[in-house]
C-alpha cells in the first residue's frame, strides 16, 4: 500500500493462517519462559508482557476480547465494566482447569483484604461465568450488587479491585489479557473518574503491556481518551494497536472516513496501524454462534456492500487476522522485553543476595543464634550511644543521613526540638489567666476551659478573680494582708494546664524513642521476622521506661499541688520590680497631671500623690497577692520546664536508652533466643 506510512506493519499471507492460535514454534519457549517466571511469582516484582483492552465506555471492549479468547464474556444492555478483568491463559493440553478469584486494592482495609482473598470459585464451564461476575461484583460493593449483610460495606459504582480468571487447558494461548474499565468523560462522581483513569493509567503505564485501543466507527477518533492516554503512556507507537468496531452502526456514506482511518492514513497514525472488527449483532449473540461462526460472518460483512468497494486491505479485518497479529507483535514484543526481563531479574537477585548478606551467617543453633544477637545488640548500643551523645559522623554517619524518613535518627537534635518546643508552649500557653494588653485581646467568653492558650481579662477582671478568692481564704489577718492558702489557690488554678502539656510533651518524646529504636532496628537487622522478635523485646524495655517516666512525671504535678516554695532570689526580685513598675507608672502618671507647659505645680503634686493612696484594704491585697502571684508564677513555671526535661525525659526516656537491647544474652533460655530470632 503506496499511500501507508513508512513504519507501517505489513502482514502477508504467510503470517494468517486462519484460526490459527497465538502460539508458533518459535514463540513457544519464549512464552512458557514467561510462564516459569511468572509462577515463580517474579510477576510480583518485575512487569511481565501482557494484553490490555481498553476505550471508551460501550465501544465493543468485551466483543474484541472474546474474539481474541474465544471466552464468551457476559453482556447486558447499559452495564458497562465497573472493575478490571484480568484473564491468565495457559496452554496446557489433557488438563482443563478454570478459576476465579478477586484481588484486593491497596486501598482496601486488613478485613476487606482478608475477605477477598477468601473469594475462589472454581468454573466448570464459561456459562458459569456471570454468576462469578455478579458474585465479584457483591464482594467489592459494586452498585446493585451491595451486599447489605456487612455493615461495613460501602457501596461504589467502580471498583480498584481485579477479577482474576485464570483458564488453564488446551487453549492455545499462553498469555495474560486484561480487559479494564471504559474510560469516563463526564460523571456526577468526580471519585469514579479518579479511581477509573488510575486504573487504566496503572496497565499502561507498563512499558510491557500491549494496549489495544478500542474505538467506535462511528465516533471522532481525536475525541476518544483511550488513544490520548496511549499516546501519553507510548508515544512511539510501539506497543499500540488501534482496533475499530462497529462499522455497521455508522451513517450511510460515511465508508470511505472509516476505511480512511483503518488504513492508518488519516490524522491520527498509529505505528502498529489500525484493525477493523465487525462486533456479532444482538441476532447473533441471542444465536450462540461458535467462534468460527463468528468469523465467518465477519468476513462475509466486509466482503459485500459498501466495504468492498472501500478496497480494505484484508490483512487489516476481522479477529481471526487480527489473532494472527497478535501473534508476530507478542514474538517481537517478547524478543524484545526478555533481554531486559533477565537483566530486571538479575538486579533482583543481586538485591536479594544482598538482603541475605545483612540478614548474617547461618543460625541453625542456640549458639549460633546467641552469638548473632549479641553481636547485634552491641551495634544496637553503638549505634544509641552515639545519637545521644549527638554524634552523627563516623562510620555511623549513614544512618543520620537527614532525608524525609530518617528525621528522628538524629535522637539528641529532635529531643532538643520538642523540649524547646515544651519550654514555649509553656510560657506563652500554659497559664489560665493572663491580663490583655489591649482591649481587643480580651477573651469573650472568660470561663471557656477548652481555649488553647490563656484567657485574657482586664486588669479589673483578674483583680475581681483574685478577690473572689481572697474573701474564701481569709483567717486571722489583719485588713490589707492575705492568707497563705490565698497564694495557693490561685497558683493551682493558673497552673491548672500545666499536667495535659507535660504528659503531651513525654507522650510525644516517647513517640520519638520508639520510632528511633525501630530505625536502629531496622539499620542494623534486614530479616523482618527477626527484627519483628527484637523489637518485641525492646518494646518490653521501652515500655518499662515510659512507665517510670510517666510515674516521675505524676510525682513532679503532685510537687506543684502542695503550698509554694522557693528560696530562688528571682521571686523578690520579681516582686519588687512589679512594685517598681506599678510605681513609675502612677508617678509618672502624677508628674502628667501637676504639669502646665514647661513647669511642675507643687501643689497639684502633692495633692495628686495623697488621693493616689489606696485607702481599700481589700484591693490592697489582692493587687499585692496579684504581684506574689505573677512572681512566683515565673519561678516555678521555669523550675518545672526543667524538671520536666531533667528528671523525666532525660532520666528516663534518654539515659540508658543504649541498655534496653540488652547485649548479655547468655542468660536468656534456649527457647527465648529462637524465639527471637
Amino acid at each position: 500500500m503506496a499511500d501507508t506510512p513508512e513504519d507501517w506493519v505489513a502482514l502477508g499471507p504467510s503470517n494468517v493462517k486462519g484460526m490459527a492460535c497465538l502460539r508458533t514454534e518459535s514463540s513457544s519457549k519464549r512464552l512458557n519462559q514467561i510462564d516459569q517466571l511468572r509462577a515463580k511469582g517474579v510477576s510480583d516484582h518485575i512487569a511481565l508482557p501482557q494484553i490490555v483492552v481498553c476505550g471508551d465506555q460501550s465501544v465493543g471492549k468485551s466483543s474484541v476480547l472474546e474474539g481474541i479468547t474465544g471466552i464468551p464474556f457476559p453482556r447486558q444492555e447499559g452495564v458497562c465494566t465497573k472493575f478490571a478483568t484480568e484473564i491468565i491463559l495457559r496452554h496446557q493440553p489433557g488438563e482443563t482447569r478454570m478459576v476465579a478469584k478477586v484481588l484486593a486494592s491497596a486501598s482496601r482495609t486488613k478485613e476487606e483484604r482478608l475477605r477477598m482473598a477468601a473469594f475462589e470459585r472454581k468454573l466448570t464451564t464459561f456459562d458459569d461465568l456471570p454468576t462469578v461476575i455478579q458474585e465479584a461484583s457483591a464482594l467489592m460493593g459494586i452498585g446493585d450488587n451491595c451486599s447489605d449483610s456487612d455493615s461495613n460495606s460501602t457501596c461504589t459504582t467502580f471498583a480498584a479491585d481485579v477479577l482474576r480468571l485464570e483458564v488453564v487447558g488446551d487453549t492455545g494461548l499462553h498469555l495474560t489479557i486484561v480487559d479494564l474499565p471504559g474510560l469516563i468523560s463526564v460523571s456526577d462522581n468526580p471519585d469514579d473518574l479518579n479511581i477509573v483513569d488510575n486504573l487504566v493509567d496503572g496497565y499502561l503505564e507498563s512499558s510491557r503491556t500491549i494496549i489495544l485501543a478500542v474505538v467506535p466507527a462511528a465516533a471522532d477518533i481525536e475525541t476518544q481518551r483511550i488513544i490520548q492516554r496511549a499516546r501519553k503512556f507510548d508515544s512511539a507507537g510501539e506497543r499500540t494497536v488501534g482496533i475499530i468496531t462497529k462499522p455497521d452502526l455508522i451513517n450511510k456514506g460515511t465508508e470511505a472516513r472509516v476505511a480512511k482511518l483503518a488504513k492508518n492514513i488519516d490524522k491520527i497514525k498509529l505505528k502498529l496501524g489500525f484493525f477493523l472488527l465487525k462486533n456479532p449483532s444482538p441476532d447473533e449473540l441471542r444465536e450462540s454462534l461458535s467462534l468460527a461462526e463468528r468469523h465467518r460472518k465477519e468476513l462475509d460483512f466486509f466482503q459485500s456492500s459498501p466495504w468492498k468497494e472501500q478496497n480494505l486491505d484484508k490483512m487489516r479485518t476481522g479477529a481471526s487476522i487480527l489473532r494472527s497479529f497478535l501473534q508476530e507483535l507478542l514474538d517481537s514484543h517478547i524478543e524484545r522485553e526478555l533481554p531486559k526481563v533477565r537483566a530486571e531479574v538479575k538486579s533482583l537477585l543481586l538485591k536479594i543476595a544482598s538482603e541475605l548478606g545483612q540478614i548474617g551467617p547461618e543460625r541453625s543453633t542456640v549458639s549460633q543464634t546467641r552469638s548473632f544477637l549479641t553481636q547485634k545488640s552491641m551495634e544496637f548500643f553503638t549505634l544509641t550511644e552515639s545519637a545521644v551523645d549527638g554524634n552523627y559522623a563516623g562510620r555511623d554517619a549513614p544512618f543520620f543521613e537527614v532525608t524525609a524518613s530518617s528525621a528522628s535518627n538524629r535522637l539528641r537534635a529532635k529531643v532538643h526540638q520538642l523540649n524547646e518546643h515544651f519550654s514555649t508552649r509553656m510560657r506563652e500557653k500554659a497559664a489560665k489567666r493572663e491580663i490583655a494588653s489591649s482591649d481587643k485581646d480580651i477573651t469573650e467568653d472568660a470561663e471557656d476551659s477548652t481555649k488553647d492558650g490563656p484567657i485574657m481579662l482586664s486588669k479589673v477582671d483578674m483583680i475581681k478573680w483574685v478577690e473572689k478568692a481572697y474573701e474564701n481564704t481569709r483567717g486571722r489577718e489583719l485588713p490589707g494582708n492575705y492568707n497563705h492558702a490565698l497564694l495557693s489557690e490561685l497558683f493551682h488554678e493558673q497552673s491548672s494546664r500545666w499536667g495535659d502539656i507535660a504528659r503531651k510533651h513525654v507522650s510525644t518524646t516517647s513517640v520519638l524513642v520508639t520510632q528511633f529504636v525501630q530505625a536502629v532496628l531496622a539499620h542494623i537487622v534486614a530479616d523482618k521476622q527477626v527484627r519483628g522478635g527484637m523489637h518485641s523485646r525492646t518494646q518490653q524495655s521501652l515500655s518499662k521506661m515510659f512507665q517510670r517516666a510517666n510515674e516521675e512525671l505524676e510525682k513532679i504535678l503532685l510537687d506543684e499541688r502542695i503550698h509554694p516554695i522557693t528560696y530562688n532570689h528571682y521571686y523578690i526580685d520579681n516582686i519588687q520590680k512589679a512594685r517598681a513598675d506599678a510605681e513609675k507608672v502612677i508617678f509618672q502618671k502624677i508628674v502628667n497631671d501637676a504639669r502646665f507647659g514647661n513647669r511642675i505645680d507643687v501643689e497639684t503634686l502633692t495633692s495628686s500623690m495623697q488621693t493616689r493612696i489606696v485607702v481599700n484594704m481589700t484591693e490592697q491585697a489582692c493587687l499585692e497577692t496579684l504581684a506574689a502571684l505573677d512572681a512566683y508564677y515565673k519561678v516555678a513555671m521555669k523550675t518545672f520546664v526543667d524538671n520536666v526535661c531533667r528528671q523525666v525525659v532525660e532520666r528516663h526516656l534518654i539515659t540508658g536508652l543504649s541498655k534496653v537491647f540488652d547485649p548479655v544474652y547468655l542468660r536468656l533460655s534456649a527457647c527465648t533466643i529462637v524465639g527471637m530470632s
